[in-house]
C-alpha cells in the first residue's frame, strides 16, 4: 500500500467527521503520519515492507511473521475504540478554544465518560512537545515570566472547609504553574512546579531562557538578583503601584493564564493537581499554534500537527491513575 506524505485533509469539523467515517481512510491517515517515508516498518524486528492483510486491516511481517496494526507504537495502542472515534476527538480537543470535557465527548461519540476521559488524556500526551531551543537570545525577544495558583476559591467554599484550610489542616490546596512567554516568537512554556522558592523559580528560568536575554517579571522577591547571577537583563514591575511601565510588563503571560483558567473553571470544573500538567500542555498547544497574521493556521493544520506527534507515546490506565510510574517516551 502507498501512503503519500501530503494528503488532502478536511478543513471543518463536519468535513472531518465525514472524511474519517471510513476505517481505511483513518488507517491511511495515521500511517502517513507514522511512517513519513511511506515504508511500513515492523515494530518487533524493524523489518521493512510487510504485507497488508486487507480483511483484518493490519500488517504481517515477512521476517518475524508477527501481525501488527497502525495503532501499535502510538497513543492509540491497545485501544478497542476505532479510529473513526479517535480522530474526531483529537480534532475537537485541538481546536476548541476552551477545551472539551469528557462528558461532551461521551455524548458526541457514544462512548462512556470514563473512556472519553482516558482518550482525552492520551491525546493531551500527544500534544506535548520536547523543547529543542531556549527562549529569548538572538532568535527571540524579551521573555515575560510569571506564576499562578490553580485551585479552589476560598470565598465560594463551605464555611467548615474554609476554616479547616485557613487553620492549615488540609495542607496545600492550590497547585502552582510557572509560565514564560517569548514576545517575539509568541511562544509559551509552562509547567507545574512544587513551590515558589527562589531556587525553584530561578532554576526554571536558567533551563528555559537563553543567558543574557531580557526578562520581565513582577516584584516577587524570589526573582531578585536574577540579573547578577546569570547575566540576564532583568526588569520588574510592581503590581501594587502599576501594571505597565513602557515595555516592562507581564500582561502577555497574564493573558495565557486567563485562557488556561477559563478552560479549567468553565469546561473541566475540577482538575486534580496530579493531572494538571496535561491540561496545561493542552492549552500551550492551542496557544502556540493559534492563527496569526504571520502564521495563518487553520483547524486542519493544528489537527495534522497533533496527528504527527502520536507516534512513540504510550499512556496506560495504570500509569494515568498513578498505580505504576509512566514509562519514558520513545521517538
Amino acid at each position: 500500500m502507498r501512503y503519500p506524505q501530503f494528503m488532502e485533509y478536511p478543513k471543518t469539523l463536519l468535513e472531518a467527521i465525514q472524511y474519517f467515517s471510513d476505517e481505511q481512510i483513518c488507517i491511511d491517515a495515521v500511517a502517513a503520519m507514522k511512517w513519513h517515508d511511506g515504508k511500513v516498518t515492523c515494530p518487533q524486528c524493524h523489518a521493512k515492507e510487510p504485507y497488508y492483510l486487507a480483511r483484518q486491516k493490519r500488517w504481517k511481517c515477512r521476517k518475524c511473521h508477527k501481525q501488527f496494526s497502525v495503532k501499535v507504537g502510538t497513543i492509540f495502542e491497545d485501544s478497542p475504540i476505532t479510529l473513526q472515534k479517535w480522530l474526531p476527538a483529537m480534532w475537537l480537543l485541538c481546536n476548541c478554544k476552551n477545551g472539551i470535557s469528557s462528558w461532551e465527548i461521551h455524548r458526541a461519540l457514544g462512548v462512556t465518560q470514563k473512556t472519553a476521559w482516558f482518550m482525552l488524556q492520551r491525546i493531551r500526551l500527544a500534544l506535548q512537545r520536547d523543547n529543542t531551543h531556549k527562549l529569548g537570545g538572538k532568535a527571540g525577544g524579551p521573555v515575560e515570566v510569571d506564576e499562578t495558583f490553580v485551585g479552589p476559591n476560598l470565598r465560594k467554599m463551605h464555611r467548615a472547609r474554609r476554616l479547616k484550610i485557613q487553620a492549615g489542616e488540609c495542607g496545600q490546596t492550590k497547585a502552582i504553574v510557572m509560565g514564560m512567554l517569548d514576545r517575539d516568537l509568541r511562544q509559551v512554556r509552562a509547567k507545574v512546579i512544587p513551590n515558589v522558592k527562589r531556587e525553584v523559580l530561578q532554576q526554571e528560568i536558567i533551563e528555559e531562557i537563553e543567558n543574557g536575554s531580557t526578562v520581565y517579571t513582577d516584584g516577587y522577591p524570589a526573582y531578585d538578583r536574577l540579573g547578577t547571577v546569570q547575566e540576564y537583563v532583568h526588569e520588574t514591575v510592581n503590581h501594587v503601584e502599576e501594571y505597565v511601565r513602557g515595555e516592562v510588563h507581564t500582561q502577555g503571560i497574564e493573558n495565557f493564564w486567563s485562557l488556561l483558567k477559563r478552560g479549567l473553571k468553565g469546561t473541566y470544573v475540577a482538575v486534580e493537581p496530579f493531572h494538571l500538567d496535561r491540561y496545561v500542555t493542552e492549552q500551550i498547544f492551542r496557544y502556540n499554534n493559534r492563527a496569526t497574521k504571520d502564521n495563518p493556521l487553520q483547524d486542519s493544520d493544528r489537527f495534522m500537527l497533533a496527528l504527527s506527534q502520536v507516534s512513540g507515546k504510550r499512556l496506560t490506565y495504570a500509569e494515568l491513575t498513578g498505580k505504576v510510574s509512566q514509562r519514558p517516551e520513545v521517538f
